[in-house]
């Protein structure tokens, strides 16, 4: 078996062992599938009236000062409330600050220009944890903001909602069977068919099948990319270090012959060197 035939062996062997929970599968599950963002939603939040009418997997999204984040899966109801349904198996990447970062963009992006912030729409972050981040053996952690009133909590009603669900929770109800669902793989096991449906698909389906295979293709090549620019900057760095450590050549002269970096970089670099002498 040459090299190709065995990364395409590998990519089936790790293909039947993908889930929901695990981000990459569920974006490419969910991308443009208005029937399973819908089904979530509706169990999470404990409604049958919410109709999404956008999604969107993977999106970028930027404040003012640049700062981003990826949004595993953002949808909008046909109300105008703004969903970001994020995917954490490791419990630091589902911490508080992350929620709010993640509200505050949300919030950032609902208002145009000339509308009035009493016209926001309600927002809502949810984190789907692999395990029980909140140790409390609770399926859903509702979050929200309170005012204190002498020794009374009254809701402060601001339309931010963050909501953190627990992976590991198997109750006899829909929480339980969709978390099930989502630790998964095999379609043949699950409970709602939404979901066993678009996961057969990519898992068993001949189309499906290479389309997934592709991605994983595409992902290696990413990773291989980004590993070269992180090698090549790596070692610009170092060059940029001895350079400026001899002092032979001005900063301008250095930025000539290391063109990866920057004069601004390049003076933090040596603002560092300066503090270790």
């Amino acid at each position: 078996m040459n090299i190709k035939a065995q990364t395409h062996q590998q990519d089936l062997e790790r293909l039947a062992l993908l889930r929901y929970i695990d981000d990459d599968f569920m974006t490419v599950c969910l991308a443009d599938n208005y029937e399973c963002v819908e089904l979530i939603l509706q169990i999470i939040l404990g409604r049958d009236d919410i109709k999404v009418k956008s999604v969107h997997t993977q999106e970028p999204m930027k404040n003012l000062q640049g700062r981003s984040a990826i949004l595993d899966v953002h949808a909008v109801d046909s109300t105008n409330k703004e969903f970001d349904v994020e995917i954490q198996r490791q419990d630091a990447g589902a911490g508080a600050k992350r929620a709010r970062h993640n509200s505050s963009l949300l919030d950032a992006h609902i208002l145009k220009p000339g509308d009035n912030t009493e016209d926001i729409p309600d927002s809502y972050v949810i984190f789907i944890t692999e395990n029980d981040v909140m140790k409390g053996n609770q399926p859903v952690y509702p979050v929200e903001r309170y005012v204190t009133v002498g020794e009374n909590k009254v809701l402060f009603g601001d339309g931010s909602h963050i909501i953190y669900v627990n992976g590991k929770y198997r109750g006899n109800d829909e929480i339980g069977k969709l978390m099930h669902d989502f630790s998964c793989t095999s379609p043949d096991d699950m409970n709602y068919e939404a979901l066993a449906k678009r996961a057969r698909y990519f898992k068993q389906d001949k189309k499906g099948v290479a389309a997934m295979c592709k991605i994983m293709e595409d992902m290696r090549k990413e990773a291989a990319q980004e590993a070269a620019q992180e090698a090549a900057l790596k070692s610009a760095k170092e060059t940029a270090e001895r350079l400026i450590k001899k002092g032979k050549m001005t900063l301008d002269e250095i930025a000539e012959c290391v063109p990866l970096l920057s004069l601004d970089e390049l003076k933090e670099i040596e603002a560092g060197i300066m503090l270790l002498m």
